[in-house]
């Protein structure tokens, strides 16, 4: 059974930085993209950024890029979302998705993944 664990979420004033962590379990890293999306309140889940199975090639939105970095540490069965700069935009719950994608293939679609995590909540404030 595949379990995502988020954590780290807070609240945090602009400007500032979070680090995300998903603690997964039940699937093989070296054959899962690992990705982060988030939902703010009324919009749609939307992606912020994946690493491929590798753990090489990372693909990130236009939004988080230069900001946001991903990345995972195997032998904790953990991937990480460091978030720096932070702005009032990116409150919203963010959720870890996992999916069993081809080599170097970073889907972006939400439908592309299939297993998620409950999410943690990020307030930045003004």
């Amino acid at each position: 059974q595949v379990q995502l664990v988020e954590s780290g979420g807070g609240l945090v004033q602009a400007g500032g930085s979070l680090r995300l962590s998903c603690v997964f379990s039940g699937l093989t890293i070296s054959t899962y993209t690992m990705g982060w999306f988030r939902q703010a309140p009324g919009k749609d889940r939307d992606f912020v950024g994946a690493i491929d199975r590798s753990g090489v090639n990372a693909h990130y939105a236009v939004s988080v890029s230069g900001r946001f970095t991903i990345s995972r540490d195997s032998a904790k069965n953990t991937l990480y979302l460091q978030m720096n700069s932070l702005q009032p935009e990116d409150t919203a719950v963010y959720y870890c998705a996992a999916t069993a994608a081809p080599f170097n293939s970073v889907p972006t679609n939400r439908g592309q993944y299939r297993y998620w995590g409950q999410g943690t909540q990020v307030t930045v404030s003004s």
